[in-house]
């Protein structure tokens, strides 16, 4: 059958995990009363059967179901919590007096011994919206998979879609404490997979056996994933609680951990390659957690070479909750950690085992081999970018003060052809390899950019620079574009006869006015200079520049009265030393030194997190050798190159820019002025020159960089074609009130939207990628081979989309922000469409739709698209849904009083569609209740009640004076964070009690009080 309906998917899944994976069918579960994430008496089952007591099942059930029942805290801290007990057990005693034991409600050890099953259409009706997951995964009762599935023709983003709105508050979140794995999946895209508040982007896909024909993709990966042991094994040793953020394995970083494994209990050493930007630092916590759970007195020892590198690893293991963790500050310190039993965790930099006074080095290194350090445990050394590490003779030291020592090395290139003899023999054979390509092809990283730039060449006549200037300024609208020409006059100056240097800084500057990436605030870059000297005369130029306050320059440099003690030459100018000097001497006036750490230190440290974390407030950062590797920044999208580099060096350096952002970053942008091109790509040819040993071939490892206008000039096409072939089954003659019947249905029956929510949701995905795509290009089209008709059509179809997307939007009553695509769409729209304030096609105006229409309906109506104010149905739909849009958003807040609005709304609109009142007598009746729903009260309203959180609780309890009593009681025992705290919600919930004396009234005002976190 060609793209069958969901439900026969769904029974075709559910008979895969009955009859392939051998899970328990438990039934429908839709008409099923008391759904629950922990079903009791399923667990307390499998305990019995596993020889627990009848005492200690009962106390094990009791404590895993009322801590992943319980409100305290977010939904992150509550799965954290319950994943802590489901892995390392309950403690209980048998009876008073007794020794405590340790009841494990998931026997990990032995996975035969547990209870697997599904149940589908699991009601979930203990939130605030009934939501009802296709197929729930049980182990031993306990729901630790979710399962939602869509027909072929739906993209898979809309089954993630609805996890991830499972999980708000509004919907089913206290059903999720327990959920580890949250699957997605159809019959043609296959199977994606998360956890819980994993955003869209992050979803994975499984990759194995590829060779493996399966009829579906679907049932292959399920198969895989959810095979008993598997999924019992990938729970256990691979979820990470990162700082805030609960992750799962990609598939390269578990088969890693699997292979790894063998060579940890023969006590071999190994290299695990693994590309720039796949997530070392990770697969380093997965397998470091592996070794000190599994091998008894293991001590693990990571070494890096660099600072940022090393304060980066010990920031990883720290957020993942490994506490028992050092960083040594030298030599001496790392001796005495390796001769103590712990910590079991030390980070260091490698040249710590150096001894920089001792000048007999085989003298040294005789020494240290007949009288060997006297190490404590069982001791693996896990070493960073390995390539750069291991020769030399810091490498002989540490092998020998570390002679019984398993060296596991970790680098992100293959090995060059001259270090990798050196490298094998310190660290033996490959573990397991990821690779560039199979990290592009998988989604892991961006895809790189490749644009080369001779800036002397280009502007070198007064013609050229005209032509650069048009190009450059093509993509901006004609306010933006006469703004800069009132500048222009200095800029030609400075392009045409002044320095290299000041050359590059105005086309940078260019770019941060031009680039779609870096010019809306969510995208920054890097350049890379070739000395001290050189990054800060840039930053004194970036100075004079829009950048100001918005750089910094990043080299360790420290300012020292040696430094320029020696460089008086009785001249008025600078040396490179003085200028180096006084311009860190002057950066650093500001700057309060913190804790240990220096002036510098203290700065770096600060701008580096600046640029990871807030891109619109650090656009650049100015550096020569640090943050080329081992630097994380997601917002990182273009590196600029000023300097000479080759190998390793460079292909780290170009993969700053590759990490995964929010959904406008593409691509990660080179933009070579050193003539590199031939460098970027030889770099890649060294390594495959030695690697036919290894089983790799030359493509396997090759990094294809693309050329920037054909993949522009591609991605706009294909954008074109993605948009007008969604449009494409629209009726004709495709008028507005068509495309909202096909896109809505009949914009009056709840029921209609939802189920054309995905027509929608494609629609608007496809209209922001067209976007970007022409934003991208515009700037380019004069060298396209497009005419200028083209271009025109091209402009015209993003009006006409734009138009359409405020059209639907409109009509569905869907107002708000939709985040998964709208990132940067008021930048867009407002640099790509009109520049004039009356033509703005999306009013993105401070006054919202229904505070217009409270205050001047036709004013309101105006505001519309012309498609919808032309007609008086179109309109009243509009109206309608966005009422209805407000009164659920409202809901929580005060649940008595909107669900009065909603009886309002409803027979408003019955009495609209019976004719029973005029258009003019119903845009009045709406415009009251608009108001009424906007104040969120009656006008009747007492005036003590004078917050939202007093009128809730007047709504729901029906009496001033209690209301007024619950509020002081409420405020007079609450203490800080007791939302997240179960003994202080209990405290509230008491005292609410202590006034209304009626326990179903309690949870009703508790739920309030929590709601309105601005008052309590």
């Amino acid at each position: 059958m060609i793209n069958p309906i969901e439900r026969i998917t769904q029974n075709r899944i559910i008979q895969l995990f009955q009859e392939q994976l051998g899970y328990s069918y438990y039934g429908n579960w839709e008409k099923r009363e008391h759904n629950s994430n922990v079903e009791q008496e399923i667990l307390k089952r499998n305990l019995l059967k596993r020889g627990y007591s009848e005492t200690l099942a009962n106390k094990a059930v009791k404590e895993v179901y009322d801590l992943a029942n319980t409100n305290a805290g977010g939904l992150y801290q509550r799965n954290k919590e319950v994943y802590s007990l489901l892995r390392y057990g309950v403690k209980a005693r048998p009876e008073l007096g007794e020794n405590f034991e340790t009841i494990f409600p998931i026997d990990w050890q032995n996975w035969q011994n547990n209870e697997f099953g599904i149940a589908e259409e699991v009601t979930l009706a203990k939130g605030q919206n009934v939501r009802r997951p296709d197929i729930v995964l049980y182990v031993n009762g306990i729901a630790l998979g979710v399962l939602e599935l869509k027909r072929g023709t739906i993209d898979i983003s809309e089954s993630i879609r609805q996890s991830i709105s499972n999980q708000k508050e509004l919907f089913n979140e206290w059903f999720y404490s327990t959920v580890q794995f949250l699957f997605a999946g159809n019959n043609t895209q296959g199977l994606r997979y998360g956890t819980i508040e994993t955003p869209d982007k992050y979803y994975l896909s499984w990759k194995e056996d590829e060779q493996e024909n399966e009829d579906y993709k679907l049932d292959k990966y399920l198969k895989k994933l959810c095979d008993k042991q598997r999924l019992l094994d990938i729970i256990y040793t691979g979820v990470v609680f990162d700082a805030g953020v609960k992750k799962l394995p990609r598939p390269h970083q578990y088969f890693a951990l699997q292979e790894a494994q063998p060579f940890i209990k023969r006590r071999e050493g190994g290299i695990i390659w693994h590309t720039q930007g796949s997530g070392k630092s990770l697969m380093m916590v997965m397998l470091g957690k592996w070794i000190l759970e599994n091998v008894p007195n293991s001590r693990i020892v990571i070494l890096t070479d660099r600072t940022e590198l090393d304060d980066q690893i010990e920031r990883v293991f720290n957020d993942v909750g490994e506490t028992d963790i050092a960083k040594t500050k030298s030599g001496k310190e790392l001796m005495d950690f390796l001769t103590s039993p712990r910590p079991r965790l030390v980070c260091s930099l490698i040249h710590k085992f150096g001894n920089k006074t001792e000048t007999d080095f085989d003298a040294f290194i005789k020494e240290l081999q007949d009288n060997p350090v006297k190490t404590q445990g069982e001791i693996f050394v896990f070493i960073d970018e390995c390539h750069r590490t291991q020769s030399g003779k810091l490498n002989q030291v540490m092998k020998a003060v570390l002679q019984n020592a398993v060296f596991i090395g970790f680098t992100g290139t293959p090995l060059l052809k001259e270090d990798k003899k050196t490298t094998m023999d310190v660290f033996g054979r490959y573990i397991h390899t990821y690779k560039f390509n199979e990290a592009v092809e998988d989604g892991v990283v961006k895809d790189l950019m490749y644009e080369g730039r001779n800036i002397e060449q280009n502007l070198t006549s007064q013609a050229k620079i005209d032509q650069w200037f048009e190009s450059k300024t093509a993509g901006l609208n004609d306010f933006q574009r006469n703004e800069l020409k009132k500048k222009w006059g200095t800029m030609q100056n400075v392009l045409s006869s002044k320095s290299r240097m000041e050359k590059i800084v105005a086309d940078i500057i260019f770019d941060f006015q031009t680039k779609t990436r870096l010019r809306s605030q969510m995208g920054n870059a890097i350049l890379v200079a070739s000395s001290i000297y050189e990054a800060c005369k840039y930053y004194n130029l970036f100075l004079q520049s829009e950048l100001k306050n918005k750089c910094a320059i990043i080299t360790s440099y420290n300012p020292n009265m040696r430094d320029v003690s020696t460089e008086d030459t009785g001249a008025d100018t600078e040396t490179d030393k003085e200028y180096i000097f006084n311009t860190y001497t002057e950066l650093l006036k500001e700057v309060q030194s913190s804790g240990n750490k220096s002036k510098t230190e203290t700065y770096e440290s600060e701008s580096k997190e600046r640029f990871r974390k807030e891109p619109a407030k650090m656009k650049l950062l100015i550096v020569v050798s640090k943050l080329l590797t081992g630097f994380d920044a997601p917002p990182c999208s273009y590196i600029y190159i000023d300097k000479k580099m080759q190998d390793h060096t460079l292909f780290q350096a170009i993969c700053r820019v590759n990490r995964l952002d929010t959904d406008d970053k593409d691509y990660g942008y080179i933009v070579d002025y050193m003539e590199l091109f031939g460098n970027v790509t030889d770099a890649i040819n060294v390594y495959t020159s030695e690697l036919d040993s290894e089983g790799f071939t030359k493509e396997e490892v090759e990094i294809n960089l693309k050329d920037r206008l054909k993949i522009a000039v591609d991605r706009l096409l294909t954008a074109l074609e993605t948009v007008e072939f969604i449009c494409e089954s629209v009726e004709f003659p495709k008028a507005d009130i068509d495309f909202i019947r096909y896109f809505c249905g009949n914009t009056e029956n709840p029921e209609d939207l939802k189920s054309n929510e995905y027509k929608r949701m494609a629609l608007y995905k496809a209209i922001v990628e067209y976007i970007r795509a022409y934003a991208n290009l515009k700037a380019d089209f004069v060298n396209t081979t497009f005419t200028e008709a083209e271009v025109k059509r091209f402009h015209q179809k993003m009006e006409d989309y734009l138009n359409l997307r405020e059209i639907i939007r409109k009509a569905s009553g869907e107002t708000i922000d939709l985040k998964a695509y709208e990132a940067d769409m008021r930048f867009l729209i407002d640099t790509y469409i009109k520049a004039e304030e009356s033509e703005k096609v999306s009013p993105f105006d401070d006054i919202s739709l229904l505070d217009l229409m409270e205050t001047d309906m036709e004013k309101a109506i105006d505001s519309l698209p012309k498609g919808i104010k032309g007609n008086k149905e179109a309109v009243a739909e509009t109206i309608e849904n966005n009422v209805r849009s407000k009164i659920v958003e409202e809901h929580l807040l005060d649940p008595k009083y909107f669900d009065q609005m909603s009886v309002l709304l409803q027979e408003l609109i019955e009495r609209r569609k019976q004719e029973t009142v005029s258009y003019q007598e119903y845009l009045v009746k709406m415009a009251e209740l608009i108001r009424q729903v906007n104040r969120g009260k009656k006008d009747d309203i007492p005036v003590s009640l004078n917050t939202k959180g007093k009128v809730a609780l007047y709504h729901t309890l029906g009496d001033e004076e209690m209301a007024l009593a619950c509020e002081e009681a409420v405020q007079y025992v609450k203490q800080e964070g007791f939302r997240e705290n179960l003994a202080r919600q209990r405290m509230v919930k008491k005292a609410i009690f202590d006034v209304v004396k009626d326990i179903d009234k309690v949870e009703e005002v508790y739920k309030i009080i929590e709601a309105h976190k601005d008052e309590y």
